[in-house]
């Protein structure tokens, strides 16, 4: 992920000019109504992607918002479709997730190598996971598949683990030359996680449930999630990750959520269950009020969110909901949080146009504050009340048809072991790489102001 400093509040007035403000009008009681809510909202998601227009690059989001965002994107498009059945945006969105896969079909493209972290290649990885799970229609013939391009990057991700340094983990950059690359952070690892059990229950292959567990057991024994199931940011491998950064993101907690579920569906294991039901009671910090609002705890209160950190809130909706399909005995906790707080960003949709608003917890009052991640968010949050409506995730057992590769991603010339071989870095792309992640750091270690000692 990448910071920026740019207002999403420009680039909305930009966009939305002088309309009138008004409010979404949703319905809870009525399936029609949500379907609606959703589709208005994601027409305006939509307008903010330039990928299908003529001299844009497919796929890529315009400025202040960064690569691994638009796959963040797609995923909420995929959910969109298996929510309301509305195809209208298919052609769009496979168009998107089929660009930027890269020449080794593994969401390496060159445009974005040099810059991409784990976690940013994950999303792309969790988008396509999806569409196999969802059974979204399959690509062309001789096009990658959905399957085999999350197989893909599972095996590019497995083939940097790194046991130099801390026993294990993976870390946040993938190329020694960016800042970061000492980083070993929760997100990448948990994006991990969650991907090799997803495949694991997809394919039923227990080499995936294997990475799975050793990820987890990792995270826990380096101690980047307490006994408590408080999931810190991330730690020094200069330091053998002795020292840990305690600030505490939406996203970090529940990346592990759906990962630990579907290990529970999987196995059947009661540990699973014990683990996720602690997940989900250290999510707590992240609600406010009575009845409890999903907030961003470390930036919201003080107005410091930042383009990518305006958007952890359609993950966490997302996963809680995919949480309840896949491990039912979830429901009785996490759905009065699905219902309370998407009806409070459905108020928070009262900007113009009925634009979306970041700040959930203040109702109706339009908080100025709109963009991708505030419709991407409200979207999955308001669609999520769909969730008892649809068929869960299907398997190669139970009707999936999406075609893998257990080896796509295998030897590539972008893997860790020969990074960019066909493509070497130029001094230029070095500095240019070190200072968005350098700006990053800065971000994480002293732009928030909510940290837990």
């Amino acid at each position: 992920m990448k910071a920026s400093q740019l207002s999403y509040s420009v680039l909305s007035a930009l966009f939305l000019g002088g309309s009138s403000v008004g409010a979404i009008d949703v319905d809870f009681t009525s399936t029609q109504s949500i379907i609606s809510a959703c589709s208005e909202i994601a027409y305006g998601m939509m307008h903010y992607y330039t990928g299908n227009n003529t001299g844009d690059t497919p796929g890529n989001l315009p400025s202040p918002y960064y690569w691994w965002e638009a796959g963040g994107m797609f995923g909420t498009m995929v959910d969109y479709w298996y929510y309301t059945g509305d195809e209208s945006y298919i052609p769009v969105t496979t168009q998107g997730l089929l660009s930027q896969v890269g020449p080794d079909n593994d969401y390496m493209p060159p445009n974005q190598t040099k810059t991409e972290g784990n976690d940013d290649q994950a999303f792309w990885g969790f988008a396509v996971m999806s569409a196999a799970e969802l059974k979204y229609p399959n690509p062309p013939a001789g096009q990658p598949q959905w399957l085999a391009l999350a197989q893909a990057v599972f095996n590019t991700q497995a083939a940097r683990w790194d046991p130099q340094t801390c026993s294990g983990g993976l870390r946040w950059q993938i190329f020694t030359f960016n800042n970061g690359y000492n980083y070993k952070n929760s997100i990448s690892n948990g994006c991990f996680f969650q991907l090799a059990a997803r495949l694991a229950a997809y394919t039923g292959n227990q080499t995936y449930a294997q990475w799975a567990e050793k990820t987890w057991d990792w995270v826990n024994d380096v101690g980047l999630m307490t006994p408590q199931y408080v999931v810190w940011d991330g730690t020094d491998d200069t330091q053998n990750c002795t020292s840990f950064n305690h600030i505490q993101w939406t996203y970090n907690a529940a990346v592990y959520l759906l990962g630990a579920a579907t290990m529970w569906n999987l196995t059947s294991d009661p540990v699973w269950q014990n683990r996720t039901m602690g997940i989900i009671n250290g999510l707590d910090v992240f609600f406010t009020g009575n009845p409890p609002v999903l907030y961003e705890v470390a930036c919201e209160p003080q107005g410091t969110c930042d383009t990518d950190q305006r958007s952890f809130k359609a993950y966490v909706s997302r996963w809680m909901a995919a949480t309840i399909k896949v491990a039912p005995f979830t429901q009785e906790t996490l759905w009065p949080k699905l219902e309370s707080s998407s009806e409070a960003a459905a108020a928070q949709c009262s900007g113009p146009d009925n634009a979306c608003g970041l700040q959930w917890t203040k109702g109706s009052t339009y908080d100025g504050i709109t963009g991708v991640g505030e419709q991407m968010s409200a979207l999955q949050v308001i669609a999520a009340r769909l969730i008892n409506n649809v068929a869960g995730p299907v398997t190669e057992r139970t009707g999936g048809t999406s075609k893998g590769d257990p080896a796509a991603g295998s030897g590539q010339p972008n893997n860790p072991s020969n990074p960019l071989a066909t493509n070497p870095v130029t001094t230029g792309d070095k500095a240019g790489a070190g200072f968005l992640t350098a700006i990053i750091l800065i971000g994480i270690l002293g732009g928030a102001w909510w940290m837990v000692a």
